[in-house]
């Protein structure tokens, strides 16, 4: 078993905390995805795990043991950095070799296991090439072979991708996570890139300013987001945000420019609070252009339209909702232009409440 366990965690420099108080459990053979913006503590959290940044306090676990003062090299962990971090007078296959002859393994097994590595990856054609003749894809599958190779207890992914195109982040992202299924290493990927956080986790653990935000799969954290900034952050485009009060005992919460009936389900968390500040979130997929069939009821709303983006196969078009701003999408043979005012049909089941101090989540 190779889970890795964060209990208590902080990172300080001096009085400045990096991380404080991190509890996470990353279970044996999971692929786990630290996601934050930049400054959030993904990356610190994850070079705490390599042994390249000392641990202020709490303790971290690989497997059974506790690390804090383990040198990296001992740790049976393999990195793979943003910027490759090949040695540029090396080929590929001394690349990939230079761990293994640091532990002294028999000739015979290296070269054996370098083969089969770069066949795995596709590699096996470039292994007498310099890190300067391979393209920058080329480049992020020899440094995955390099830690492959090591055949570690836990792989670490420090924002693999941020360098590569945008086509090759997309084909490179679902090879890693291949990759991750085929070879069932405990994985541990940092991305300040949520498209990337949901499509490769089993579960992803949202950061902000050092401290644990939510844990969930893909699925759970867009469904159920724990506070506002997880349901920011989470989603593209991102949820729209109303400011409203409940009226009528928590029946319904109204805003200068809406009201909207509470959906039987978030009751239980609004009754008997009149005039409590909300936020209203509300996810674009659930704004429609008519009543969609079979999910429930629905309220129309008049929206003027500011601005329309067309991306082919649909338009997001961006409105206002009084002071507010709605961020929907549409059919593009049906796009508005802007400054057009347009019937759209809010999916009251799909709405989710936030309190507007807390800004938790109200969860009935």
């Amino acid at each position: 078993m190779a889970g890795v366990s964060f209990k208590d965690i902080a990172k300080r420099y001096g009085e400045v905390s990096i991380i404080e108080g991190l509890n996470l459990e990353i279970r044996d053979r999971e692929l786990m995805v630290l996601v934050g913006p930049s400054g959030c503590g993904k990356s610190t959290a994850l070079r705490m795990i390599a042994g390249l940044e000392e641990i202020s306090a709490g303790a971290l676990s690989i497997g059974d043991r506790v690390v804090n003062d383990l040198p990296p090299k001992d740790r049976d962990v393999a990195m793979v950095f943003q910027n490759y971090a090949l040695y540029p007078h090396m080929t590929v296959r001394e690349n990939m070799e230079f761990g293994l002859k640091i532990r002294k393994m028999p000739k015979e097994d290296i070269a054996r296991m370098v083969n089969e590595a770069a066949k795995l990856l596709g590699i096996d054609h470039l292994l007498d090439r310099k890190p300067k003749q391979l393209s920058g894809g080329q480049r992020q599958r020899v440094a995955l072979g390099r830690a492959i190779v090591r055949k570690p207890a836990v792989f670490l992914f420090d924002e693999p991708l941020s360098n590569l195109d945008a086509k090759l982040r997309v084909q490179m992202r679902a090879e890693i996570k291949k990759l991750q299924h085929r070879l069932q290493v405990t994985s541990v990927y940092v991305t300040h890139d949520q498209i990337e956080a949901m499509t490769m986790g089993h579960r992803i653990a949202v950061m902000k300013d050092g401290k644990l935000q939510q844990v969930g799969t893909p699925l759970e954290v867009y469904d159920r987001p724990t506070n506002l900034f997880v349901a920011q952050f989470i989603g593209t485009p991102p949820m729209n945000f109303l400011k409203g009060q409940l009226r009528e005992e928590g029946a319904t919460v109204a805003g200068a420019s809406f009201s909207l009936p509470i959906p039987q389900e978030l009751r239980a968390a609004t009754q008997g609070h009149g005039g409590a500040e909300v936020v209203v979130g509300l996810r674009a997929e659930h704004i429609h252009q008519y009543p969609p069939q079979d999910r429930g009821p629905t309220i129309r709303l008049e929206i003027p339209v500011e601005l329309v983006e067309p991306l082919g196969d649909e338009v997001v078009v961006h409105g206002k909702l009084g002071e507010d701003s709605l961020v929907f999408k549409l059919e593009p043979h049906h796009a508005p232009e802007a400054g057009q005012t347009v019937p759209v049909h809010v999916q009251l089941s799909a709405l989710h409440l936030f309190d507007g101090k807390t800004e938790k989540r109200l969860t009935g």
